[in-house]
């Protein structure tokens, strides 16, 4: 899941980590120019950023997806009936005091008994299945290909972009290493652990590299952060390269004999456990927020609110730190299907897939199932048009394998050329739609709510609009609901950055719909179609 952990570290720290027809006369037509809206110049007050995510273009001027105004106009008295979300993740802190309340619980196993009571084939799981067991730390899958040696498939390019890798790795941690050291030479120089900018601008000094250190702090750290705030997201650097060096990058780790099975078998099914949390409550960070975003609590006045009201969370472990197995995935969706998801949400992704039959066919299976998934574009600044991400419903240009796929690209909190988040991939062909994905307030582990940021958080705020049509008009299949999402999304038109070398784009062109999710239409859209 390299491509698409959240961003973590602020991009003021020099280095940026690198994931149909319809009735378009009963939409809310945004007015028509819509694309010269005033761009919002002051910050969001930290109530409204908390939820910047729901809020509305036109009245708000953040490219939200109005949800806030589909409960207040469009939702008020109307009946629903509960879908069942399936999360394809690192784990589900179940445990959290906003989402024990709207976890799926299984109706016909009998908790901690031993046995398999509804012959699903996984025992005791009650509330979803952990296909890594207490696996965590994984290889990246060129690594995997790398491991096996010359006359692999994809061997020779797998080989230079790791070596590549790892030596950007290496640089990047001994860049962040000689940031926290900086830190630490002023803190001694200054006689003060938690110096300010006032404390810099007083300080006289002949040695050069304290005053270099002193001009990086006033112009990348202050005036709106703080030298502890600074450390914390330079360790979490530190911490984030060495694990690519000790795990991703390495080809003597072995991340996966823990679990006992055959990753290259398809039909080896009996492995993992009922642990949906996974071994460490912390690695389950990225599926804990994922879940939020789409289903914690509305209203209780605690961390942020779900998009969807009536949902349960269905939690399936199939990512670890490193790359995904392919059968872990293949696998993870066939469970959730046939456990009862209606939506599933797949906030992962990579760029190598020796096994990448086994997910389209699971695909399929879902399409066969009516069930709608929903993945995350990427967070590697790639035009997709252009290079493979797997999965996708479409690889090299070929027709797409069913009509249950969404792929969406992240929005950042900014209306104007900057909308886009600057990590995004994109894609006309191969990127449906974008959503927002940039400061996103949600769960995360241990009774804990946190701003993250990705595509990984853009695709379950979709996700969350699918299961939000799905429990108020259950009638309409995944295609339709597919159909509904990209024909009722907010057109725009402005030029936009985009790429690692932020080309100027027009948004039009950047995704298939050139629109942002828009709830308020979707639920608009998907009321008259289902009449």
């Amino acid at each position: 899941m390299r491509n698409l952990r959240p961003i973590y570290f602020s991009t003021a720290l020099a280095l940026v980590l690198a994931s149909c027809g319809g009735s378009k006369a009963i939409i809310s037509t945004p007015p028509a120019n819509i694309d010269n809206l005033p761009l919002k110049v002051t910050p969001l007050a930290e109530n409204d950023l908390k939820r910047w995510s729901h809020l509305d273009l036109v009245k708000d001027t953040v490219p939200g997806m109005s949800v806030d105004k589909a409960y207040a106009e469009l939702l008020k008295g109307k009946k629903s009936t509960t879908v069942v979300v399936g999360i394809v993740d690192s784990g589900v802190d179940i445990r959290h005091e906003d989402l024990k309340s709207v976890i799926w619980v299984n109706p016909k196993e009998i908790a901690n008994n031993g046995k398999d009571d509804d012959n699903n084939g996984y025992v005791d799981d009650i509330n979803g299945w952990n296909f890594l067991g207490d696996s965590n730390n994984e290889q990246l899958e060129m690594t995997r290909i790398v491991k096996q040696g010359p006359g692999t498939p994809d061997y020779d390019k797998a080989k230079a972009e790791l070596d590549a890798e790892v030596q950007t790795a290496m640089q990047r941690k001994q860049f962040y290493e000689g940031l926290l050291n900086a830190a630490k030479e002023l803190q001694e120089y200054l006689k003060k652990e938690d110096f300010t900018e006032a404390d810099l601008k007083a300080m006289q000094t002949d040695d050069e590299a304290l005053n270099n250190y002193k001009e990086f702090f006033l112009q990348r750290v202050f005036p709106d952060g703080t030298v502890a705030e600074f450390k914390e997201q330079v360790k979490g650097g530190i911490d984030h390269f060495a694990d690519q060096l000790n795990y991703n990058f390495n080809v003597d780790f072995d991340g996966r004999s823990v679990v006992g099975d055959n990753p290259n078998d398809i039909n080896d099914t009996k492995y993992g456990n009922n642990n949906v949390i996974g071994p460490d409550p912390e690695d389950a960070k990225h599926g804990t927020h994922v879940s939020g975003i789409v289903a914690q609590v509305r209203g209780n006045n605690k961390g942020g609110d779900g998009v969807a009201n009536n949902v349960k969370i269905m939690a399936v472990r199939a990512v670890p730190n490193g790359d995904e197995y392919d059968k872990d995935i293949a696998l993870g969706i066939r469970y959730a299907v046939d456990n009862g998801a209606k939506v599933i949400n797949g906030s992962f992704g990579k760029y190598y897939s020796p096994h990448k039959e086994w997910v389209q066919e699971a695909l399929k299976y879902a399409a066969s199932k009516d069930v709608l998934v929903v993945f995350a574009a990427g967070n590697d600044s790639k035009n997709l048009d252009v290079e493979n991400k797997y999965p996708s419903d479409s690889y090299d240009g070929a027709p797409e394998i069913s009509n249950n796929v969404l792929i969406i690209g992240a929005l950042a909190p900014t209306y104007g050329s900057k909308m886009v988040a600057e990590f995004s991939n994109y894609g006309t062909k191969n990127v449906d739609i974008f959503a927002p994905g940039v400061k996103i307030y949600a769960t995360t582990p241990n009774q804990t709510y946190e701003y993250l940021q990705g595509t990984s958080m853009a695709s379950p705020n979709v996700a969350g609009v699918a299961a939000l049509i799905r429990s108020y008009y259950p009638k309409l299949s995944a295609a339709q609901v597919k159909q509904i999402i990209m024909d009722s999304g907010t057109p725009l038109k402005n030029d936009v950055a985009v790429g690692e070398d932020q080309h100027k784009a027009n948004f039009s062109t950047i995704s298939k719909t050139g629109k942002i999710v828009n709830a308020y239409n979707a639920l608009l859209m998907a009321e008259q179609m289902s009449k």
